[in-house]
């Protein structure tokens, strides 16, 4: 197999990465059924409950607009659309009775999109992509911060950006954390051999690489099929379909694309002069990313906080997945932008959502946010000390008036209830201590006692249907799945959850927990068929290796090699590097050291190497592309077969 063909087998698994779920049609499942009677009573009651709007949003949300594209649509290099700038503009007047009045109004400043100058010498690109690209004018070029999630938007944006504002070159990248949507678009506004040539300058925080391919290749296949819940991916926007995800709109579908740093920040307060522009950073590892900084734009007066602030209450454990965060910690961290940038900052802008104009607003949102943290987590802990559960904090613990008062502190993609339920598992664990959780029976079996305890499938169907009639939702789910995961086969059980989740997400505030009950409600109406692609090749070609060897070893089922201890040693010559894989009988152990006496040892490029072992193209036939084997090929076949595929499409909603 020639190097070309070899790539081009390699470049496309590209179409998605983990995060990169994209807003393109997919095929229409059953049609969506109207608002309930129930859920016009819902949205009549939130609709009253919410705080004046006084207009700053709108104002804020619009200000500093330059352009958007003429042409809507970016597509990819074979032409294929992978995101839709305009896909909301649909969206005027009031509230139809399938969307939660707050999320309609927070959907219609986010659905915003285009080219906003945010103060002299910085611009943000908005709606190109679930995130925002951040434009600082250097001495000799642009200074971007966060190219979105993938290739294609970021080139999109920076093009955008150049026609209005004059052609420059990209003279630094800052990646604010280890989020896919915030680095994916790299390589869409530089090239790489301008950053390995010093031309380019690659900023980042303390530990973003290893965090980076912990959960984008790490815990992908997993995070990436929970993905589809959290941003909607196969569901069309629209009134009755996808409503964004409470900080941005969807996320764009080309290809996620990486260029490892070339320089890391370490402690707050630390400064870079970048292309003649001084710029101030502050850590907050352990607030929204587990590697994250802050930018503060000393001569602007700009703060940027990447993610630590935003239009929304955010998630302290995100529903896709992810290391849960530290709510404690979270609050301090605004605490300390509070007191370090808040009167020297005239503007606060974040890598989602609009900026905030003023000194005044500034200082107010850092304050009011940090409360709205810090209460989230100390009552959560004073009603768990109280020895309360999860679901009992959950259901009790609810937001201060003075703070729902402000819109920004409302549940559009984190809420309390997910986020009191988190901060539980931080210091407690998934466990409530009672012995009756420590070893129940998993889902199906507890389903099919459950359903044969309650009298057998016709009563169930009976008593959900009674909740449905009273608009008593959570409860008929509750029942449904039961049902559902006894027999998936059942029709009506079936066809009736999926209308009550569907109730549920009309009636959610948060975009997200509205995507995830609406998506769950189309694949119980149309189950998703075939594959589930994960991983980025571009992504996994900039990881260390070390770190994708430890990946690969959690997808080695040692039971398939028989107890056989053998050791491999993987040469690459083009990156003169050398890797020993030890294989104990119970674990796939790696060093990037060779083993001493290997029972064989593998020599090829690194690129051909995670073709083999990422994309488990026959041995056979890259050895025919110029792959080495010395040693007993058997026992490096025999470890390959114990590798397992990557996985990704699983069942969620049934067993």
């Amino acid at each position: 197999m020639s190097h070309r063909r070899f790539r081009t087998r390699l470049l496309a698994l590209s179409a998605l990465a983990p995060l990169a779920l994209g807003n393109a049609p997919a095929p229409t499942p059953e049609a969506p059924k109207p608002a309930s009677a129930a859920t016009l009573a819902a949205q009549k009651a939130a609709a009253a409950a919410l705080p004046a709007d006084d207009g700053r949003d709108g104002e804020f949300s619009s200000r500093g607009f330059i352009a958007t594209p003429a042409d809507p649509l970016i597509k990819d290099a074979k032409g294929k659309p992978v995101w839709h700038i305009a896909a909301y503009d649909w969206m005027k007047g009031d509230a139809p009775p399938s969307v939660h009045p707050s999320l309609w109004r927070e959907m219609k400043y986010l659905g915003k999109h285009g080219l906003f100058k945010v103060s002299d010498g910085v611009w943000q690109v908005r709606g190109f992509d679930v995130s925002n690209m951040t434009v600082i004018q250097g001495q000799t070029g642009w200074i971007l911060v966060d190219p979105l999630t993938n290739r294609e938007t970021a080139a999109a944006a920076l093009k955008l950006v150049n026609e209005q504002l004059g052609t420059r070159p990209v003279t630094a990248v800052i990646y604010s954390h280890s989020h896919a949507d915030h680095y994916g678009g790299v390589r869409g506004v530089v090239n790489e051999a301008d950053v390995t040539a010093g031309k380019v300058a690659i900023i980042a925080p303390e530990h973003f690489m290893a965090e980076a391919a912990s959960e984008n290749i790490m815990a992908g296949p997993a995070m990436g099929r929970r993905a589809l819940f959290q941003f909607g991916g196969g569901i069309k926007p629209g009134p009755q379909g996808q409503m964004g995800s409470g900080i941005g709109m969807g996320v764009a579908g080309g290809e996620t694309t990486l260029i490892a740093p070339t320089d890391t920040i370490t402690r707050t307060g630390e400064t870079r002069n970048v292309d003649g522009v001084p710029l101030e950073f502050q850590i907050v590892s352990g607030s929204e990313a587990p590697s994250e900084l802050n930018v503060y734009i000393v001569p602007k007066k700009a703060f940027l906080s990447a993610e630590m602030s935003t239009c929304s209450l955010h998630n302290i454990l995100t529903p896709r997945g992810a290391k849960v965060r530290n709510a404690h910690a979270w609050a301090g961290y605004l605490d300390e932008a509070l007191r370090l940038y808040g009167e020297r900052s005239d503007v606060v802008l974040s890598s989602h959502c609009w900026p905030r104009f003023g000194q005044g607003e500034v200082a107010q949102m850092l304050a009011s946010q940090r409360d709205n943290y810090r209460y989230l987590h100390d009552q959560t802990v004073r009603l768990m000390n109280k020895g309360e559960t999860q679901a009992e904090i959950a259901e009790a613990l609810k937001q201060p008036k003075e703070l729902a008062e402000q819109w920004y502190n409302h549940g559009y993609y984190g809420t309390y209830s997910h986020n009191s339920k988190a901060i539980y598992q931080f210091y407690l664990g998934w466990y409530d201590a009672n012995p009756a959780n420590l070893n129940p029976w998993p889902p199906a079996e507890r389903a099919k006692r459950s359903v044969a305890a309650m009298g057998g499938a016709a009563k169930v169907l009976k008593l959900a249907k009674q909740a449905m009639a009273q608009g008593d939702y959570r409860w008929s789910s509750d029942l449904l799945n039961q049902l559902v995961f006894a027999d998936p086969a059942n029709q009506a059980a079936r066809a009736l959850l999926a209308d009550s989740y569907e109730q549920q997400g009309y009636q959610a505030e948060s975009g997200i927990w509205r995507n995830q009950f609406l998506q769950a409600a189309r694949e119980l109406r149309d189950p998703l068929k075939g594959a589930f692609p994960t991983g980025s090749p571009d992504m996994i070609a900039g990881v260390p290796t070390l770190l994708l060897l430890d990946t690969l070893a959690t997808r080695f089922d040692p039971a398939k090699l028989g107890g056989r201890k053998l050791g491999i040693n993987l040469v690459m010559p083009d990156r003169k590097e050398s890797a020993g894989v030890e294989l104990t009988g119970t674990t796939m152990f790696n060093r990037m050291e060779p083993l001493a006496n290997p029972t064989a040892t593998i020599t090829a490029p690194r690129r051909v190497l995670l073709g083999l072992l990422f994309l488990k193209l026959p041995l056979e036939q890259l050895e025919m592309a110029g792959l080495k084997v010395e040693g007993d090929r058997a026992a490096v076949q025999a470890w390959l077969d114990g590798i397992e595929p990557q996985g990704g499409m699983f069942n969620v909603v049934e067993p």
